[in-house]
């Protein structure tokens, strides 16, 4: 669609960047892409030759057998983790090349196993969810909170079903109440993509559902989520590609109804899985 910028102003598609503080005007945004990314981790390939792109707006799950690669894919597309710095590899983010790390941060929330340490603290849920505003474990000295800043946070908590222990110490929640936790500090940025690891490991199915009901109220908008799982019952209906994983390698790609099958899973995790649907949450075992 072509439009008249002198006419069509009030329906062209758009976003404010509160990094640069102007609007940029938008036709399909790509969220990233990554070509031919391979990562080496004592001397063996831990992702080879991959190569993945997703547009704002979409909803992606990752999934695969252990040491697929899966979850240093997510570090890759975060720029946590460097491929080798071979000729044919690209990477952007937004659609730009290089990034300041820390406005990065801003933009994307990432929620992962890695996470450990705000399971031992003693800052109060709420401390956590307001401190990702500055990418950090707690406070400093030079971090300023404003009371705009814990309003915001409180209502993160809120839409994560955790207001009412925004008190209580870190340490002193439930595996899955912490988890929640996380993921209201992962929002409190309003980030373009969330990208979620194993966010529901350890978690009883009670738990693991209202986990599920959280993450599919941050499916709105342009915003990006991309999820990498062992449960295929934590796959949000919001979900729109699946993306196969082994041996450090994208095996397949495409729509739930084409990829959750028996046949293929079976394949992919060579051993006979069974696969189950019900209101689209799917769940699979052997």
């Amino acid at each position: 669609m072509v439009y008249n910028l002198l006419h069509d102003a009030e329906e062209i598609p758009c976003i404010f960047s509160p990094i640069q503080g102007r609007f940029i005007i938008i036709w399909d945004m790509e969220a990233f892409s990554i070509e031919h990314a391979s990562v080496r981790r004592d001397g063996k390939l831990i992702l080879s030759d991959v190569s993945i792109r997703a547009e704002m707006g979409e909803r992606i799950a990752i999934i695969g057998p252990n040491g697929a690669g899966k979850s240093t894919l997510i570090d890759v597309i975060d720029r946590r983790v460097y491929p080798l710095a071979l000729d044919e590899y690209r990477s952007s983010l937004f659609g730009e090349e290089r990034w300041i790390v820390s406005d990065l941060r801003k933009r994307i929330g990432h929620v992962s196993p890695g996470q450990d340490e705000f399971f031992r603290t003693t800052y109060t849920a709420l401390e956590i969810v307001a401190s990702g505003l500055h990418a950090s474990l707690g406070f400093d000295f030079h971090h300023v909170i404003g009371e705009e800043d814990w309003e915001n946070a409180e209502e993160e908590l809120a839409k994560a079903g955790m207001l009412e222990k925004k008190d209580r110490a870190m340490n002193t929640l439930s595996t899955g109440e912490m988890r929640r936790v996380l993921l209201a500090r992962a929002a409190i940025t309003s980030p373009d993509m969330l990208l979620l690891d194993e966010a529901s490991s350890g978690l009883d199915f009670p738990a693991r559902a209202s986990l599920r009901d959280t993450i599919s109220s941050y499916a709105t908008g342009s915003r990006t989520i991309v999820m990498v799982t062992h449960e295929l019952s934590e796959i949000i209906p919001a979900i729109d590609r699946i993306i196969l994983m082994k041996d450090g390698r994208i095996e397949m790609e495409g729509k739930k109804e084409d990829t959750l099958r028996e046949d293929i899973l079976s394949d992919l995790y060579s051993a006979k899985v069974h696969v189950a649907e019900a209101d689209g949450i799917y769940t699979a075992f052997c």
